[in-house]
């Protein structure tokens, strides 16, 4: 599937093709000498990276790449897109590289973390509130599904990752903490103590800085996780001494679960501690990751090669916030789109801040369409920078659908259509051999765009009168129409009238007269291929739609 794409993926030009260049020269880099890395490069570039692997017996261990997720709310977008990003990385990598060289992605939750704040919008609260503190596994379940508001949180990640189809492995805190495997980093880091304090006391306040120490004890007691000062530190036994609020002084190891780490030399060490080799994050987390990666390389370890994609911005420009709601959930993208039009929407320009309202879905979902189609007809180089080859893994459908879903949505309009079998109906003249099942993707849009017309464009669809040179073009456009045999099915046929029409009345832009028909018969300032949506709408009944709205019919209902 991704092999023998070596020398196409060295010349290709989009981002996750990048990103996969900059982690290849990352881990010679971290993994060879200069003489090494040289002979290693000068077989990879031969394609022959098989044979890399080979001489060099440092190149043999896998490729790490790692997403983050706080399992305190449930997944969300952002969630998705880092995941979804870092996929597209990681194929474009294996395709690099002749897929040879093994890869693992790593979905890490951070559920040691202690409850800070009861989240909204789930039952039981009250429970929540007395768990506060207590790292999420201990948290009881308010939704009473699993051992742990952690656990549910994670099964939820799980699920949402494996609907999309992503290969990845599930990592806990809770559980790398508690097996051992952080033991050898964590006693080097306090070891390291003093190193770490230098990198973070800068950052903080002074009230902050009084009271920080990187290790957060769990109470023997409480079971909370605490934010306390660490008093003492006995390197030889592996401990730390600090001040439990339930019981005193107490001295508990670095080791075993017994303590976790603030968030910045967590990182720091689960960078060391996994060697990991590739992880991204928000443009919000520049700061952070510059400052991790001090923590990281004072525990003699090299930071992850990485990059910082822009924000989320709400339909006015403003930030998204989680806490406003001025955001789009991932059930209310899936409600209105497909998954593909989402993964479209995640690949295109990840360092530019994009909008992410309701409104960009259908544009999502055709973009999407239309880059499927361009596929098929592409020399092997543009295929690898399009973006479906990314969204597929390299392996994008053959097909997609036979209109786009902007028509669907106009449709759905003029038919007052309110299910699938009625739209199913107005194809059968115009693809009298589709079916929902020798057609699926039309067969799904159709249903999102139910969804999306009932929810979002009903409400705010405006008819106009025509004006007089309008009104005069459109009832042309009728006689034109007409004068065609009644089955016609041709949208280029009747585009070709419309264009006709068009320019017979001397409209200047000729597009003036496309915006005249949407808004005076679609109530929209845009719309589908007008040719197209007739075809299937059916010529008589498209007749009598220009004929009301030229009468001005439609802008009276």
């Amino acid at each position: 599937m991704l092999q023998n794409l070596e020398t196409l993926s060295r010349e290709a030009r989009s981002w996750p093709f990048e990103q996969a260049r900059n982690l290849l020269a990352h881990v010679l880099k971290k993994r060879l000498s200069d003489a090494e890395r040289d002979a290693a490069k000068l077989l990879i570039d031969a394609g022959k990276t098989d044979e890399a692997l080979a001489t060099f017996e440092a190149l043999n261990r896998p490729v790490i790449l790692e997403t983050g997720y706080g399992p305190s709310g449930l997944p969300h977008m952002g969630t998705f897109g880092e995941v979804a990003r870092t996929t597209m990385v990681r194929n474009a990598f294996r395709a690099l590289t002749g897929d040879h060289w093994r890869t693992r992605l790593i979905a890490f939750s951070d559920d040691m973390d202690g409850l800070r704040k009861v989240p909204e919008g789930v039952p039981n609260p009250e429970m929540l509130r007395e768990d506060l503190h207590l790292p999420l596994t201990k948290v009881r379940d308010p939704f009473g599904t699993h051992d742990s508001f952690g656990a549910h949180n994670n099964a939820r990640l799980r699920a949402f990752l494996d609907s999309f189809g992503f290969e990845y492995e599930f990592m806990s805190s809770t559980e790398t903490y508690r097996s051992g495997r952080f033991d050898a980093t964590l006693l080097i880091l306090l070891e390291r103590f003093d190193k770490v304090m230098g990198v973070m006391l800068p950052t903080l306040g002074e009230e902050r800085r009084a009271t920080y120490s990187p290790f957060l004890p769990i109470s023997p007691i409480t079971g909370h996780v605490l934010q306390v000062p660490t008093l003492e530190r006995n390197v030889e036994r592996g401990t730390i001494v600090f001040d439990d609020p339930a019981g005193g002084r107490t001295e508990v190891p670095v080791t075993g679960g017994h303590v976790k780490l603030q968030w910045k030399p967590d990182w720091a060490m689960r960078w060391t501690a996994l060697d990991v080799d590739y992880e991204m994050s928000g443009k919000d987390l520049i700061e952070s990751v510059r400052e991790s990666g001090k923590i990281c390389r004072a525990l003699g370890g090299t930071p992850p090669e990485g990059f910082n994609y822009e924000l989320f911005l709400d339909i006015e420009g403003k930030k998204i916030s989680k806490s406003k709601g001025n955001g789009l959930t991932m059930d209310e993208w899936l409600r209105y789109g497909t998954p593909e039009s989402l993964s479209w929407y995640m690949f295109q320009s990840p360092k530019s801040a994009k909008s992410l309202h309701f409104n960009v879905i259908p544009r999502a979902t055709d973009d999407y369409l239309s880059f499927i189609e361009q596929y098929k007809t592409q020399e092997p180089a543009k295929r690898m920078d399009n973006a479906v080859w990314h969204i597929h893994s390299g392996q994008p459908p053959e097909s997609a659908s036979p209109v786009s879903f902007a028509l669907l949505l106009n449709l759905v309009g003029v038919a007052n259509a309110s299910s699938k079998d009625q739209l199913w109906a107005y194809f059968a003249k115009y693809l009298p051999e589709a079916t929902p099942t020798n057609e699926p993707v039309l067969d799904r849009l159709m249903g999102y765009a139910l969804n999306y017309y009932e929810d979002f464009v009903r409400p705010s669809k405006t008819y106009r009168l025509p004006d007089d040179k309008e009104k005069a073009a459109l009832l042309d456009l009728a006689e034109r129409l007409k004068a065609l045999p009644a089955d016609t099915t041709d949208g280029e046929i009747i585009q070709g009238e419309v264009y006709a029409v068009g320019k017979a009345h001397e409209f200047e832009p000729l597009r003036a007269w496309f915006q005249a028909l949407y808004e005076v018969l679609l109530g929209a300032s845009q719309g589908p291929r007008f040719g197209s949506f007739a075809a299937i709408y059916g010529l008589p009944q498209t007749i009598a739609l220009i004929e009301a709205g030229a009468n001005g019919d439609l802008a009276k209902a």
